[in-house]
């Protein structure tokens, strides 16, 4: 018994490592535990209709960045997942960080919850708004154990827009947007520097032993998994910080990268290495602790790669931050034995607002009729190769991004103000208005010098007046032929379906910096600060200063 203990013992430790273990051994392989102690899939019979859905988010994972892309990174984790599954190659997600997010929670366009400008800064008094239902509230209604590990950026103002307030169960890792991955400190300018990292509502103080961000959140969800049961239907969204900025990998990354001469590059192709073997070590802990076989293992980029920052998107345009397809064509992919299509390409429209009323679906939840979605039930178009039910995508409409100079309701044929930046796809046409953004095309030899070479980037010069842009994605999804002018009538049509659209628009939430988020009047700590009791006993106190004044005032 002593020796069996021991055993289970150094299986649990070796498993809580971010070592690189074999692929695929069931029993007696690296870090195996003997017998069922921990390996057995359940029993045959035993109920398990809902599937165990594990949602892998990378952070700003450029298109050409796995190697079934033909990266020359190593990606053999993400290869064999996907080969084995249904690779998405048409995928759409937004082009930065909380645009993404918020539209995998909730289902919906920006533009139905007023974050259609830029993201969550944070020290803004800004969240997800409330009155949305999430993801994972949803999954809890249908017995669901929720659990988040990673990156939020979702807002934070107040303890109401934390992920456990929002849905989840619990809740490990960082409420911004970036820092540093060892000390979890983040700077958002001179002087106004602060902690980020939480377990559920409170600072993770204890965790802080200098780990690397994405083995310690590889860690936290083998210990998840090892803890649940699983005949229990689990959420398991794993928001990985990697590989956004800063540039940071453990300096064993870097042995298959010495020979890239850019910095840049070089450290990104660590953190993606890193990445791929956490993802690894979390599909082998699927298999030992008994999910996989009743798992939908679903992975997808936030957005494109910033090349200034080692990202390539190569061959498409454009990068992070704009709506040329570089920055929103993302990295995806659906690996499951539940498939029925499996080792498939899927070429159909699929965007990130379609995985909310497919995995809710899935796991035999129901959606509110008064719930105005924007996403499709696509899972009959992964797993069995049919037709998707979407024809069109809004990727945004921003009113208050820098106006193109030379807009104009003319421009727009009276129907739409090409000053206003925003981007439509509707069957094989998108439609660009506004400013653009950085365009350039940049090729793998940009990235062959020790710095930044635009000298090998390509760049298509248009009439500075320009404003309007149209392509045929499926014939040119390099976006290299612009058609605008020859086919005035498409353009006409994609105008019109913008207008409709920012007819059912909210407001954009965009509010200035407040003073009190601060982290020095917070402990040290990025955390809520808006505090609504507070708020309400001054206006109390107001009120009752008022009326005192009222009876004063009848007094005399």
């Amino acid at each position: 018994r002593m020796v069996a203990a021991v055993l289970a013992g150094l299986s649990l430790l070796s498993l809580l490592t971010c070592g690189y273990l074999a692929w695929g051994n069931r029993r007696g392989g690296a870090g195996e535990a003997p017998g069922n102690l921990l390996g057995e899939e359940p029993a045959a019979g035993v109920p398990r209709s809902q599937p165990h859905i594990i949602f892998i988010l990378a952070d700003d994972q450029g298109f050409r960045d796995v190697g079934y892309h033909g990266s020359e990174i190593r990606t053999p984790t993400l290869d064999k997942l996907a080969a084995e599954g249904v690779k998405l190659e048409n995928y759409y997600v937004q082009p930065m960080c909380t645009p993404s997010r918020s539209q995998l929670i909730t289902g919906k366009y920006q533009i139905q919850t007023g974050l259609q400008h830029s993201i969550i800064r944070p020290t803004q008094p800004n969240c997800l708004p409330l009155d949305n239902v999430t993801l994972p509230q949803k999954l809890k209604e249908v017995g669901y154990s929720t659990h988040m590990v990673g990156k939020w950026h979702l807002g934070f103002y107040r303890r109401e827009c934390m992920p456990t307030q929002r849905g989840f169960d619990s809740f490990f890792g960082s409420l911004l947007g970036s820092g540093d991955y060892y000390t979890h400190f983040k700077c958002d300018s001179p002087g106004i520097c602060g902690y980020d990292l939480y377990e559920n509502d409170n600072a993770a103080w204890d965790h802080d032993n200098g780990i690397y961000s994405t083995q310690m959140y590889t860690q936290k969800v083998q210990q998840i998994l090892a803890s649940h049961n699983p005949r229990k239907p689990i959420f398991l969204y794993i928001a990985y910080q990697a590989v956004h900025s800063p540039l940071q990998a453990p300096g064993r990354y870097f042995e298959h990268y010495r020979s890239i001469n850019n910095i840049n590059r070089r450290r990104y192709a660590a953190m993606l290495a890193c990445l791929d073997e956490a993802i690894n070590n979390v599909t082998l802990a699927l298999r030992r602790y008994g999910y996989y076989e009743n798992s939908i293992i679903i992975y997808s980029s936030d957005n494109g790669g910033q090349p200034m920052a080692g990202g390539s998107n190569w061959p498409l345009r454009g990068s992070k931050g704009t709506y040329w397809e570089g920055g929103i064509r993302a990295v995806g992919f659906v690996h499951s034995p539940l498939l029925k299509n499996k080792g498939s390409v899927c070429k159909e429209l699929v965007h990130i607002t379609d995985w909310f009323p497919t995995l809710i679906t899935l796991a035999e939840g129901q959606i509110d009729e008064d719930i105005q979605l924007d996403g499709y039930d696509v899972w009959e178009t992964i797993s069995e190769g049919r037709r998707s039910p979407r024809v069109d995508i809004l990727h945004n409409i921003d009113p208050i991004y820098t106006k193109a100079k030379n807009g104009s309701w003319a421009a727009g044929y009276g129907i739409w103000n090409t000053a206003i930046q925003s981007a439509i796809r509707v069957n094989h046409w998108k439609l660009l208005t506004g400013n653009p953004g950085y365009s350039d095309w940049v090729p793998p030899q940009a990235f062959s010098n020790a710095g930044p070479n635009r000298w090998h980037n390509e760049r298509v010069s248009w009439s500075a007046g320009k404003t309007v842009w149209l392509f045929n994605i499926t014939a040119d999804p390099y976006e290299r032929v612009d058609l605008s002018a020859r086919h005035p009538e498409v353009v006409k049509q994609l105008l019109r379906r913008l207008s409709q659209f920012n007819k059912t628009a909210v407001p954009v939430r965009y509010p200035p910096k407040d003073p009190r988020s601060n982290p020095k009047l917070n402990g040290g700590v990025w955390g809520p600060w808006f505090k609504e009791d507070e708020k309400k006993k001054k206006s109390d106190k107001s009120k009752g200063a008022n009326k005192q004044k009222k009876m004063k005032k009848k007094k005399k």
